[in-house]
């Protein structure tokens, strides 16, 4: 694929990103594009490996030596369709995937992965501005209905595939607007939303039918779902965030990441204070944050603050520090464990690993945080003596992650088996519940995870209720 020596002559060449003065001023993305000649040049370097393992580390198994191929040859309508013969949303994985398929590529060996997640997007965004990304009608109807529960890239998928496989499909939203997590998890900054908008009006010329600001478990029945509908689908995420139980944490300037995150993205969206801040106004301006949680939630809250003018950013990880490089040896082809320095960390943010939050300081408003180092001995966590220190703080952001589904409403009201983890319990063949007219995929199935895994498990439910309303499917896995 590509040139046979291309990997030998050119070294690994990324997008770059605008200055950080410009984009601290606006919400706008600021990645700026390979040219096509570079990005061409790119492209031959995917060496025609035995075994591609970029496939496998893809999680939605992108064919990408064959569309890294046809972008050599400046054959990029052919790569769109190779790229969406797998993936229904290539813009938003070329933006916010974390690229593990890079990881996996061989020439990752000496730390020159292609650049797979540039080429991807760029294909992807030459065939929205040449107009080849049109609507899929399906030439016949099933007959059969279809309600998706969930916005987010897992139900998009999942409802994008089942109409065009020809049945009627209507997505169910609680929020005002489609897009779940992509929408108002991931800050503007890193992809914006016109691009969920465009598709979402590809989906609605298919037969999609979205009904937002309606929550299932709520003002509509799980019940009336299954009553009028032949089969549903679960595809809500993985809301539960992970609390943090030490004193103080009561106190209202301690919030969760995602009420941070999705104020701002609301704002950007034209929403009146009303509307983006039910709860109270939640900003970093002039404040000094912590930022609890050292993940891709946590590196988003940094840059929102930068961009709000917060007097400063700290931000925690219980774990140690990561090494700088992986060991190869140990890790290849596999995701693997190393540093990892965001846009945002650049833009300006003190980072601290193996610390333990043990006190919020504050009596009405909150002052600071206290901490000590821990040491990690056989997995197992230990405070070090007299290590003990305070942060100074106004903010305190929890990016801890998340632990689940919420129960309350939805999957109470449905009574569906729950696997151990708090997740609704469904394997990766049929994706049925234990109700077997309602079927489950992405974050409320599999727990907290990526865009990618999300549209895979989309593609793969959506196959998997073709084949109980129609007994065979043609749709891929």
């Amino acid at each position: 694929m590509g040139k046979e020596t291309g990997f030998l002559e050119l070294d690994r060449h990324d997008r770059t990103y605008g200055p950080v003065d410009e984009r601290l001023t606006n919400y706008k993305e600021f990645v700026i594009p390979l040219a096509p000649d570079a990005l061409r040049a790119q492209a031959s370097r995917c060496m025609n490996c035995g075994i591609p393992h970029c496939h496998t580390g893809c999680p939605v198994n992108n064919i990408i030596p064959d569309w890294n191929h046809l972008v050599y040859e400046d054959d990029y309508r052919n790569a769109l369709e190779v790229l969406h013969s797998t993936n229904n949303f290539p813009e938003f994985t070329g933006r916010i995937c974390p690229a593990p398929c890079e990881a996996a590529c061989t020439l990752n060996i000496t730390d020159q992965p292609v650049t797979i997640k540039s080429i991807e997007c760029a294909i992807v965004d030459k065939g929205w501005q040449e107009g080849w990304i049109t609507p899929r009608i399906p030439r016949k109807r099933s007959g059969k209905s279809v309600a998706v529960v969930g916005s987010g890239p897992a139900g998009l998928a999942c409802a994008q595939q089942l109409a065009r496989a020809g049945h009627s499909v209507t997505v169910f939203e609680k929020n005002d607007r489609v897009g779940g997590l992509m929408r108002y998890g991931i800050p503007d900054f890193k992809m914006e939303k016109h691009l969920i908008n465009r598709r979402a009006a590809q989906m609605e010329a298919e037969g999609v039918v979205f009904k937002t600001s309606i929550e299932v478990g709520v003002s509509v029945s799980v019940n009336s779902l299954k009553e009028n509908y032949d089969a549903v689908v679960f595809a809500g995420g993985a809301e539960e965030a992970r609390r943090l139980d030490i004193p103080g944490s009561e106190l209202p300037g301690v919030r969760p990441a995602m009420e941070f995150l999705t104020q701002q993205n609301k704002r950007n969206a034209g929403d009146d204070e009303m509307r983006a801040a039910p709860r109270g106004t939640l900003t970093a301006t002039g404040k000094h944050v912590i930022v609890i949680g050292g993940g891709d939630t946590g590196s988003d809250c940094v840059g929102t603050s930068n961009r709000q003018s917060a007097l400063s950013v700290t931000q925690l990880e219980i774990m140690p520090r990561p090494p700088v490089h992986e060991d190869k040896a140990m890790s290849w082809p596999n995701w693997p464990l190393k540093l990892r320095t965001s846009s945002s960390h650049e833009e300006g943010c003190e980072r601290d690993w193996a610390v333990l939050t043990k006190r919020v300081i504050g009596d009405n408003d909150v002052k600071g945080l206290e901490c000590v180092r821990v040491e990690w001995k056989e997995g197992r966590m230990h405070e070090v003596p007299g290590s003990e220190f305070t942060l100074q703080a106004d903010l305190i952001l929890l990016a801890m992650g998340f632990t689940g589904p919420r129960k309350a409403g939805l999957l109470d009201q449905a009574g569906v088996e729950l696997d151990p983890r708090g997740n609704v319990k469904a394997d990766t063949e049929k994706y049925q519940t234990s109700d077997e007219q309602i079927f489950s995929c992405g974050d409320m199935r599999r727990g907290q995870s990526l865009v990618v895994w999300a549209i895979r498990e989309g593609r793969q439910c959506a196959r998997a209720v073709d084949e109980l309303l129609m007994g065979a499917s043609e749709l891929p896995r």
